[in-house]
């Protein structure tokens, strides 16, 4: 998301009657946990996939 994007957002959030834009901010909150778990299990997946990592070592 550009940052012009997120600004505009942002100042549309607090011109808004907050009781009527809680469902965005819900929405965002549920969001950000899926995306943290998708992401935790992409890297658990991404770690099998490629065995154990050498060191500078070996």
């Amino acid at each position: 998301m550009k940052d012009e994007d997120k600004q505009k957002f942002l100042e549309d959030f607090k011109k808004a009657d907050i009781s009527k834009k809680l469902d965005m901010w819900y929405y965002a909150l549920e969001q950000v946990s899926v995306w943290d778990e998708l992401i935790e299990q992409m890297a658990m997946i991404a770690q099998m996939k490629m065995g154990p990592m050498k060191t500078v070592e070996e």
